[in-house]
């Protein structure tokens, strides 16, 4: 049995992670399907967006830490592979979390571009009440997401976020019941079909890229190359163009 499901409709590549019996747990295999599935959908011209989902009950209940091997380190940058590669997309990138999502399942939600969350989600950072520190940039997504306070709260008091609680500190950025949660991500998804591929690349890239602008005038600097080239797209011209028309004609 595959590990990942895809499909793909609309333009919109849903991955589902496939091992309903570990609730979804990432070891090294799944890492390698994930890879080879998003190697494949990045390279389908077609595809605009990535759903990342779990075969039920769970989204995904973490990492699959029984075979870090003689080196910690590289075992567990081994294992956090899977939710890296998902980062490293150039596609724009939506997590339908369906379930628990728990330590590194909780880190595949914060890597993507957004979360949508079912009522019956559970995000458990539980890193602490296992022993183990957290990591793969966890501590450091989820202030950027939802605060210090927030983050505070779920790592250090194992706080546990259900989909309502989640939308409401913004680590979700809506909550639905559970059987329309995969038809809206992949709604949702499905928008950016109408957007030039590149144009859509170049602009989540600007948004991972802004974070790091201090002032609002390196903000207008960094953006203003990559919207002079979309200037002299075809898109837009066309676009111009039929605007112009519909002014003219009334």
């Amino acid at each position: 049995m595959s590990l990942v499901r895809v499909d793909i409709a609309d333009g919109v590549g849903t991955i589902t992670l496939n091992d309903p019996d570990r609730r979804n747990a990432v070891n090294l295999d799944m890492c390698a399907e994930l890879d080879e599935a998003i190697n494949a959908l990045e390279a389908n011209t077609s595809v605009s967006a990535l759903v990342i989902t779990g075969a039920a009950p769970a989204f995904c209940a973490g990492a699959d830490l029984s075979h870090l091997g003689d080196s910690a380190e590289e075992g567990l940058l081994a294992i956090y592979e899977g939710f890296l590669r998902v980062g490293r997309s150039p596609l724009p990138t939506i997590a339908a979390v369906n379930g628990a999502a728990v330590g590194a399942g909780m880190n595949l939600a914060l890597i993507c571009d957004v979360r949508l969350a079912g009522r019956s989600a559970r995000f458990d950072d539980r890193f602490l009440n296992l022993g183990i520190h957290p990591g793969g940039g966890h501590t450091w997504m989820f202030q950027n997401i939802c605060g210090p306070q927030n983050t505070a709260a779920a790592v250090l008091f194992s706080e546990v976020l259900d989909g309502p609680e989640a939308e409401r500190i913004g680590l979700a950025f809506r909550c639905y019941e559970d059987d329309e949660l995969l038809a809206a991500a992949q709604t949702m998804a499905a928008r950016t079909a109408n957007t030039p591929r590149d144009l859509l690349l170049r602009t989540k890239r600007t948004i991972q890229d802004i974070r790091y602008v201090t002032s609002q005038r390196a903000a207008v600097d960094h953006e203003l190359g990559p919207q002079a080239w979309s200037t002299r797209q075809p898109a837009f011209r066309d676009k111009l163009a039929k605007l112009k028309a519909s002014i003219t004609s009334r």
